[in-house]
């Protein structure tokens, strides 16, 4: 049996068993930057991704169908995503089918809300096969 002795602790080789209390703060000042960094990645992306899904001024839209009602006609159902109080203008066109343009129309959509659909009745000078949204814009 060894008996204990009093006393100090006997202490461990520097450098054996770790880096010490300077490797800890090194360390904890790497995760403390890392830290900050991630959160200031997560706070941009929160705000930027907010902003645009809270921007009322952005109007998107697209063709559901579209159907040649005669040789001068053309129907187009388009689907408007815009701010409520926001009026668009957007435009449509057809073409026949040796892709020549034969009707364009722009209509401003005025209906209040942030989710229209509109049937757009397009004058052609040919029989349109396709229906056609160029582009919409914020009204002005």
């Amino acid at each position: 049996m060894t008996a204990v002795q009093p006393g100090p602790a006997p202490s461990v080789p520097e450098g054996r068993y770790g880096g010490g209390a300077a490797a800890d703060a090194r360390a904890d000042r790497k995760l403390r930057a890392a830290a900050i960094v991630l959160g200031s990645l997560t706070a941009i992306a929160v705000v930027f991704f907010g902003w645009r899904a809270l921007d009322a001024s952005r109007i998107s839209a697209q063709v559901v169908a579209f159907q040649a009602v005669s040789d001068q006609s053309l129907e187009i159902h388009l689907e408007v995503d815009k701010g409520k109080h926001t009026d668009a203008v957007c435009t449509v066109r057809s073409e026949d089918a040796d892709h020549d343009e034969v009707g364009r129309k722009t209509v401003r959509i005025t209906q209040t809300g942030s989710h229209i659909d509109t049937v757009i009745t397009l004058r052609t000078t040919a029989r349109g096969t396709t229906g056609e949204l160029v582009g919409c814009s914020k009204a002005h």
